[in-house]
């Protein structure tokens, strides 16, 4: 009866907390879902990577680790546990890459504006002074500027091949660039270089307070990772010895396990919650 009333509680302080951890919407349909992945994995510059084969890596992994932790521990509960977790572990790998690939292109983009600004001001054309950024923008940006100046000459139009560069680069800072040279392209305008002027200073200015307020906020991660991993090394070490696993495999040992892999799920969304900052939206995606 204790444990009911228990889980009752628990269930209650979920629901409760759930409109702040799933916020309400629509549940996505299957091409939705297979988007957003194949969105996840542009972000995350594996956008040549077929998603088959990301899904391949998450069905593989999974049951590796299961029979893994199987093998050492035999505890059922753990085993699931370990299959989930490996399982979710390339959709993690792809955000921290995404978020990684967004900081260093956020330093990089006020350079791109200059180069352009630059190359309209010299008398180059507005496709001219996109395709040669392929030589001239930083390195990682490169790949992305050739196929685009390939697409140029290969189709002569500026629109669709900067909507294929705008896909292929998928970052936030670069739609807003690509769509101001589209706007100025379809309807011309010699404010483009003020405008391209004070995009560059407001994302250097962004770059540079985002960075100071990350690397004040960085020991949230580091206590969220720690918090989430220490509590299930202290259970594996424990369950290796024959009366723990013994003692994990049974009933209460089971519910143990699952309410744990709740527990550890739910603080490890709220901590990164608390120490994340919100990421400029792909308004022209």
């Amino acid at each position: 009866m204790t444990f009911l009333v228990g889980a009752m509680l628990a269930a209650g302080a979920v629901l409760c907390a759930s409109p702040w951890l799933w916020p309400a919407g629509e549940r996505p349909a299957r091409g939705a879902r297979d988007d957003r992945l194949t969105r996840l994995m542009a972000e995350a510059g594996l956008a040549s990577v077929p998603r088959h084969r990301m899904l391949a890596v998450m069905m593989v992994v999974a049951p590796v680790a299961a029979a893994l932790v199987w093998l050492v521990t035999g505890i059922p509960a753990l085993t699931l546990v370990a299959a989930l977790a490996a399982g979710a572990a390339p959709i993690a790998f792809l955000r921290a890459r995404r978020i990684r690939l967004l900081r260093a292109r956020r330093q990089m983009w006020p350079d791109v504006c200059d180069l352009l600004v630059a190359s309209i001001r010299v008398g180059l054309s507005l496709p001219d002074a996109v395709a040669g950024l392929a030589d001239s923008a930083p390195v990682p940006l490169r790949p992305a500027f050739a196929v685009f100046a390939r697409d140029l000459r290969a189709t002569g139009r500026f629109e669709s091949s900067a909507d294929r560069l705008k896909n292929a680069l998928a970052d936030p800072i670069g739609d807003r660039i690509i769509e101001a040279l589209k706007m100025a392209r379809q309807v011309g305008g010699t404010e483009l270089t003020g405008v391209l002027r004070a995009l560059s200073a407001s994302v250097r200015a962004d770059a540079a307070l985002r960075g100071e307020v990350e690397a004040k906020q960085s020991w949230i991660r580091g206590a969220a990772v720690l918090g989430v991993i220490a509590p299930w090394v202290i259970l594996l070490l424990l369950a290796l010895r024959p009366e723990g696993a013994q003692a994990y495999a049974s009933p209460a040992g089971l519910m143990v396990i699952l309410c744990g892999a709740g527990v550890s799920v739910i603080a490890f969304r709220i901590m990164l919650r608390i120490g994340r900052l919100p990421e400029p939206r792909r308004w022209f995606a």
